[in-house]
């Protein structure tokens, strides 16, 4: 019998990801509401009781109000937003780092943020083993394509561009304030003392994003040489049909506009040439294993399907 599948918020950005995604798996039977129903509390409430499992693609707080319309149900609920990610009662859905079983038992599941997918990665296996301290304030730079940023940044990317004689929008920092919405998760589940400083950015291509974590190894107390830290990372992903360590040492990092994107996730170290000092890379996809990829990963988890089912790997 289909598992019946609700996505709420389906005409957004990551819910059309997810329905693509989706397409001729004849596991999942969608529960669908029209134009006109979308928005209408009854109908979604209706449509969330008669799912076995619903995906809320949808504002932080509209997402709130999905869990509370759900109340009563059955229904298992994956949370793209960033609403629940450190809330209690909801399993983090980051299955290489928390564990595929607590994903498979639970009933709530909050899709981890695109950018604490790469920092995560690359910081929370190193700290657990005792390779990097957990005292440090680390820091963060990363740089995304403007999808990420939902309907009202794409457009604000496009429009400019497709003005005549506008330039457009080439670099975009922000997060000035320093109270980024993904700080709590990263510094949860990478158990540090600190939340990093993070600066995040967007750049002029739809999809992408590079995560680079910059290690001053002979001023971190305890912390181990860069190749014992890729060694790590390597051993701990190397079961993992979603995130791989490179061994291949790159002269430069890029992002391509024309990226197709995909679901998987690719990890690298590098150092200078006395040891001294490391910069740790995730390059993944930000509707991918940052979005959409992951709802599906935690999908086919929690229906006890083969995790990479569908996934662009």
């Amino acid at each position: 019998m289909a598992i019946r599948l609700f996505i709420d918020g389906a005409a957004g950005t990551t819910g059309l990801e997810i329905r693509e995604r989706l397409q001729g798996r004849s596991e999942f039977d969608l529960v669908v509401l029209d134009d006109a129903q979308r928005k209408d509390e009854a109908a979604r409430r209706d449509a969330l009781h008669a799912a076995d499992i619903a995906i809320l693609c949808l504002p932080d707080e509209a997402a709130k109000e999905a869990v509370k319309l759900a109340e009563g149900s059955q229904t298992r609920i994956i949370d793209a937003s960033s609403a629940h990610r450190v809330a209690e009662g909801w399993t983090y859905g980051f299955p290489e780092l928390i564990g595929h079983d607590r994903i498979a038992n639970a009933k709530l599941v909050s899709n981890p943020g695109c950018y604490p997918t790469g920092f995560l990665a690359l910081v929370a296996p190193l700290v657990r083993a005792g390779l990097l301290p957990a005292d440090w304030p680390y820091t963060v730079n990363a740089v995304s394509g403007y999808s990420g940023g939902g309907n009202a940044l794409i457009e604000r990317f496009e429009q400019f561009e497709n003005l005549e004689g506008h330039p457009g929008i080439a670099f975009r920092a922000y997060g000035l304030q320093l109270g980024h919405k993904h700080l709590p998760e990263m510094q949860a589940y990478a158990g540090l003392t600190y939340a990093p400083v993070f600066s995040p950015a967007v750049v002029p291509t739809f999809r992408g994003m590079l995560v680079d974590v910059p290690l001053p190894l002979e001023a971190m107390p305890g912390a181990d040489r860069a190749d014992r830290l890729a060694a790590r990372l390597r051993d701990f992903y190397a079961d993992s049909g979603v995130v791989v360590m490179v061994e291949t040492r790159y002269s430069e990092m890029i992002l391509r506009q024309d990226a197709e994107g995909g679901d998987g996730m690719t990890l690298h170290v590098y150092t200078n040439a006395d040891g001294t000092q490391a910069r740790l890379l995730a390059h993944l996809d930000n509707l991918g294993k940052g979005a959409s990829g992951a709802a599906i990963q935690n999908l086919n988890i929690m229906c006890g399907l083969p995790e990479t089912t569908g996934l662009r790997l």
